[in-house]
Formats: C-alpha cells, structure tokens, sequence
C-alpha cells in the first residue's frame, strides 16, 4: 500500500481528496497547513506528495524545495488553483514532478499518481543525485565528494546548502533564504554559521580557496554559486 501526503487547507477539497484515494487502497495523511507538512515528511515514510500551493505559515513552493533539498527521489505534485504558466514553472522547478489545476478530474488525478509512483518503482538512480563542477563530484545520495584533494564526507546540513546554492546556480541566495531553507522556520542559527559553512565549501573545492571562483559572497545579501 502506497503512503500518501496530502497538504490541502481547505477542508471540503482535503476530505473529498482524502476519501478518493482511500477507496483506491492508498493510506492518505492529510494536513492542512506547511509546517505540518514538514515536520510529517521528516518523521514518516511517504511513496509522494500532493502539494496545495497557497498554505497557512509555509507556502507549496517552499515546502518542495525544502523536500528536495533533503530528498531527490520521492515524487511531488502540485495540486492548485494557481493555474498561470510562470506558477507551473516555477513550481517544477522547484523540484516537482507533475502540476495539476484546480479544479481537476478525479480520474486524471488518478492517473497522474499512478504514473508517478510506477515511475519511481522503475526508477534506477536520479539524474541530479550525481553533480559535477570544476573536477569536483558530488554526490547528493551518499554525501560523498570527490575533489583534487581528496574524498571528502559532507554533513547533512552542508549537503543541503551546497544544493540549495548549486541548484540555485548563478542566482544570490540571501542569508534569510539559506536559513528558511536548510535550517527551518523554527531555529535559526548565526548568520556566522553560514559564513563558516561556505569556508569549508572553498576548502573543500576551490583550487586556490582565498581566490574562490565557485562559491562567491555578496556582500550585504548573500551568497552565489558560479559555474563556467
């Protein structure tokens, strides 16, 4: 029986969501706001998650990217009332699998979560599990990092925030977002912990780590990721 997340603020779509999926033998977890959805997605198992985009405290598009930062493999779908092309592309990419607008086709919705579980069983390996820059590899499954200097083992936190800048790549990521982002809303550490985390990414990675040329600071905002 496949696990289910399902985050929906309003209450007549959730239970009416909810119900459907049960009679098609899935077990449905229901949740009506983001900060629920998070902290259910860190403490059970979920085979994918349905995602409303307009949530109390955390909206969709954060929850995903907070997902995807920690795991690349369990799908995601966007169920909304969001429906203009920039809202669905920001979504994927985010992270998402599929997009789905309200209001929807029972029998589509059906579908779509079935192509997307039988896409997963099928799956051998993520294609961005695995991420190359300069002669540096990184692997995002394992937390392994191969670089001229040698293997290096990443922590969980420096996993994610390396993702977060390199899939942010040439855009600034703000102090405020990398903490949303990696650390949570509900503790933030100093500023100065980032500060030492990108220390150790020019340690681990740039040739000449005084001279960065991949992970750059922006001075007053943030950091950026750079690759030629």
């Amino acid at each position: 029986m496949s696990r289910i997340l399902l985050v929906e603020d309003e209450e007549n779509i959730r239970e009416g969501i909810k119900l459907n999926l049960e009679l098609e033998d899935f077990e449905v977890v229901a949740t009506d706001n983001g900060k629920s959805a998070l902290q259910l997605f860190r403490s059970q198992h979920f085979d994918l998650i349905i995602l409303d985009v307009m949530l109390p405290e955390i909206d969709g598009f954060q929850i995903c990217e907070q997902i995807r930062l920690e795991n690349l493999d369990v799908p995601i779908m966007f169920l909304t009332a969001k429906d203009t092309s920039v809202d669905k592309v920001h979504g994927l990419k985010k992270g998402a699998d599929d997009y789905l607008v309200k209001p929807f086709n029972l029998e589509e919705l059906l579908l779509r979560i079935r192509n997307l579980l039988k896409r997963i069983q099928k799956s051998t390996g993520v294609s961005n599990e695995v991420v190359n820059f300069g002669d540096n590899e990184v692997n995002f499954k394992t937390y392994n990092a191969q670089t001229p200097r040698g293997e290096v083992q990443l922590t969980k936190k420096e996993a994610m925030l390396l993702k977060l800048l390199i899939d942010r790549k040439n855009e600034v990521v703000s102090r405020q977002q990398i903490l949303q982002s990696v650390w949570g809303y509900d503790v933030y550490p100093s500023t100065r912990t980032i500060d030492n985390f990108i220390l150790s990414f020019r340690k681990y990675f740039e040739e000449d780590p005084k001279t960065p040329k991949f992970f750059l600071s922006v001075r007053g905002v943030g950091y950026k990721f750079i690759e030629s």
